[in-house]
Formats: C-alpha cells, structure tokens, sequence
C-alpha cells in the first residue's frame, strides 16, 4: 500500500487544514453570539435609560436636564449603531468561515474518493493478476495432462 502513502499523506493534510477552518468558523461564531448579546443589552439599556428618562422629564425638566439627556442618548445610539456594525461583520465573517469549511470538506472528501478509487483500481489490477496466473497454471496442468495422455497412448517399444 506505499503506493498510496502520498495520498493517505494528502487526505490527513487536507483534514487538519479543515479542522483548523472548522475552529475559526466556531470562533467566529462565539464573536458573532457575543456581539450580538451585547447589542441586545445596549438596545435594552437605551429602552430603560428612556423610559426612566420620560418619567423623569414628567415631573421636572430643566434644559440642563434635557441637554444631558440628549447628549447621553446622543452617545447612546452611537454606541448601538456601533454595536449593530459589528453584529454585521461578525455575520460577514461567519459566512465566509461556513463557505470555507465547506470547501474544505469538498476537498477531503474528494481525496477519501481518490484513495477509494485507487484502492478499487489496485484491487482490479491484483485480482487480473490473480486470474492471469490461474488460467496460466490450468493452461499447464491442461498441458500437462494431455502430453501425459498422449505418452501413454503411445505403443511401448
């Protein structure tokens, strides 16, 4: 089986690279999972920080009062809208990393087909030898066993 050493070789660097594809593709999808959390806190946060706000503004609302709200809101929203830009690149990023992995899996599938088409060919290749020397040897015996039936039909001297 040396003859499928470069290959069996091939197959266990192709599955290492997918390996090592599949591991960014979970840690890309641990960063999307987590960006996403935080921009659900953050939109939460801005909901409640409103709302305590609005209640607020109910019973007082001096322009000082206004002016640090909406500055605070101001920085708010960036930080959401921030936030919303990175849910959006780590998604960018898990496509990608899904679209590579399956690649990868193509790949190492199409050299496990290559090994297993070669196995086949090479099992072919002995089982013809195998006949080969079958037919060859009851050729021989077929030989052998009329060269003896013709000596014996020969009369003795």
């Amino acid at each position: 089986m040396t003859a499928l050493q470069p290959l069996i070789s091939l197959l266990g660097q192709t599955e290492r690279e997918r390996d090592e594809v599949a591991a960014q593709v979970q840690h890309a999808v641990n960063a999307l999972q987590a960006a996403q959390t935080q921009a659900e806190q953050l939109l939460t946060y801005r909901s409640e920080y409103e709302q305590r706000w609005n209640a607020q503004f109910k019973r007082e609302g001096g322009m000082e009062l206004v002016n640090c709200y909406r500055g605070f809101m101001d920085r708010l929203t960036m930080a959401v809208d921030q936030q919303q830009r990175a849910v959006r690149s780590a998604e960018v990023l898990v496509t990608r990393g899904k679209e590579a992995l399956r690649e990868s899996e193509i790949r190492v599938a199409s050299v496990r087909k290559l090994i297993e088409r070669r196995v086949h060919e090479m099992q072919q290749s002995a089982d013809r030898r195998e006949q080969k020397q079958t037919d060859e040897f009851a050729a021989r015996a077929a030989w052998t066993q009329r060269a003896v039936e013709a000596a014996r039909s020969l009369p003795a001297r």
